[in-house]
């Protein structure tokens, strides 16, 4: 089975949850009938590092403001520290991970998404030749949603939508989206085990799924349409997550055409 994991900041950025997500997904990628590949961003850490460095963090829409400034942070962080951590994590526990971004071998490939926004790309090509190459030597992808483009440029990219991109270019079954939340909540507060596009659409016309949740589920239509087998929004945090869900228990939220 072809599965791809999109994983939150907030995981990334606990020791704990980090350890027991990549405990997991390394036993995971080991199995022979499987080939895996892990998608991350890092907003939390991207907002600290420019923080901390007196830069204050513009949004329009959830979209993070990309300057010429900011873009040079965004490589640092996504593509250094964070994929750094989660690499050297993932081979303490056991895995062969390899660290990229979509840059490398033309992985994903975007273009400006909003003017106003500077330098946040929209994934318009996707090339999963590299992740075949890996999965097929037992190598454990690990994508920081950087992208760019054949004249050199960088786009900083929403991760939801590069987990979109590599996984309807890689065919994968599964698309798991790990975040720090049960899934997603209708009107009455409650978590819907599986939900249609159709209602999904509704809640954000509606205005009940906002944000980050709103992204997820744009995201998650998305790779629907795109012929994606299926996609799930669950709780990273829970033990043992991503293999009850592969044995068809697991808790969060299933998205159906």
């Amino acid at each position: 089975m072809r599965i791809l994991i999109k994983l939150g900041g907030a995981l990334v950025d606990s020791v704990d949850l980090l350890q027991n997500i990549t405990q997991e997904t390394a036993e995971i990628a080991a199995s022979a009938s499987h080939k895996m590949v892990l998608v991350h961003g890092g907003g939390k850490q991207m907002t600290r590092y420019l923080a901390e460095r007196g830069v204050e963090s513009r949004f329009v829409n959830g979209l993070r403001v990309t300057t010429p400034d900011v873009i040079d942070a965004v490589v640092k962080v996504f593509a250094g520290s964070v994929n750094a951590r989660l690499v050297t994590a993932l081979r303490a526990a056991g895995a062969q991970p390899v660290g990229l971004s979509g840059l490398a071998a033309g992985l994903v490939d975007a273009e400006i998404l909003n003017p106003d926004l500077g330098q946040v790309g929209r994934p318009v090509r996707s090339d999963a030749r590299l992740l075949e190459v890996l999965t097929d030597a037992r190598y454990l992808p690990v994508v920081a949603c950087i992208a760019g483009d054949a004249k050199g440029l960088i786009y900083n990219v929403n991760a939801d939508q590069m987990a979109v991109a590599c996984a309807a270019a890689f065919r994968v079954e599964k698309l798991l989206f790990l975040t720090d939340v049960e899934g997603v909540r209708d009107a009455a507060g409650k978590v819907r085990e599986t939900l249609t596009s159709a209602e999904a659409r509704s809640l954000i016309a509606d205005g009940v799924a906002t944000g980050g949740m709103q992204a997820k589920l744009e995201a998650a239509m998305q790779a629907l349409e795109r012929h994606v087998g299926e996609v799930l929004i669950a709780p990273g945090a829970r033990p043992r997550i991503v293999r009850s869900i592969l044995d068809g228990t697991g808790a969060g939220t299933r998205l159906i055409p």
